[in-house]
């Protein structure tokens, strides 16, 4: 189980701060929500922050491109020092030729589903990425409660592949154990955790064992 604490939710004007508390307190992995505006209703960070975060920690930096036409721009990503990279499978318009260039530079490679987006839309990519990231709300905003029926689609998915599953969006200490039994293997947190008064707390939280 690998704990990936979302910075959107952390606080930008002490960011040097606010990743090493997470790190400090037992992140697995820094999360980077990557937005345009476009393909989602928000702007957040791109290559250049991330290649200054990059000299911050020694953490893998994992990048949810939710941008329109991520086979443009990836290599900026890459280049930034990410070492996951994933995008929707709704706005890759040359799947193959992402995958294809991410695989050559030895990124991991994630394909992302949106709460509607049906399972069967990724059949042909299993076999060409690393992992998959299911959201569980709606892209775009941090601290949204997580949609109902999205854990369905966690299910669905882990019976089609045994690749490393992400889930994205709304999950606490409370609902993080029905997601780990269901197959979950990275969790991304970020208003949980970023907003805690106990950071390592939170984050063992979201550890959940039988």
């Amino acid at each position: 189980m690998k704990i990936a604490p979302s910075i959107i939710a952390c606080d930008f004007s002490k960011l040097e701060y606010e990743i090493k508390s997470v790190e400090d307190a037992g992140a697995d992995l820094i999360h980077l929500d990557v937005m345009d505006g476009h393909f989602v209703p928000n702007i957040t960070i791109g290559p250049v922050v991330i290649e200054g975060i990059r000299k911050l920690t020694k953490l893998p930096l994992d990048a949810h491109l939710m941008i329109s036409e991520p086979e443009r721009y990836v290599s900026y990503f890459v280049n930034a020092g990410c070492d996951m990279i994933s995008a929707h499978v709704e706005t890759l318009k040359e799947p193959f030729k992402f995958f294809d260039y991410l695989s050559e530079k030895k990124i991991r490679t994630g394909i992302a589903l949106n709460p509607e987006t049906p399972v069967h839309s990724i059949d042909k990519f299993l076999k060409y990425v690393d992992y998959i990231l299911i959201m569980l709300v709606h892209p775009g905003f941090y601290g949204q409660k997580m949609i109902k029926g999205t854990i369905g689609k966690l299910k669905s998915v882990r019976e089609i592949t045994d690749k490393e599953i992400e889930v994205d969006g709304g999950i606490n200490g409370e609902n993080v154990k029905e997601l780990i039994k269901l197959g979950a293997d990275i969790i991304v947190s970020g208003a949980y955790i970023f907003k805690s008064n106990d950071r390592k707390k939170a984050i063992e939280s979201l550890r959940y064992y039988e």
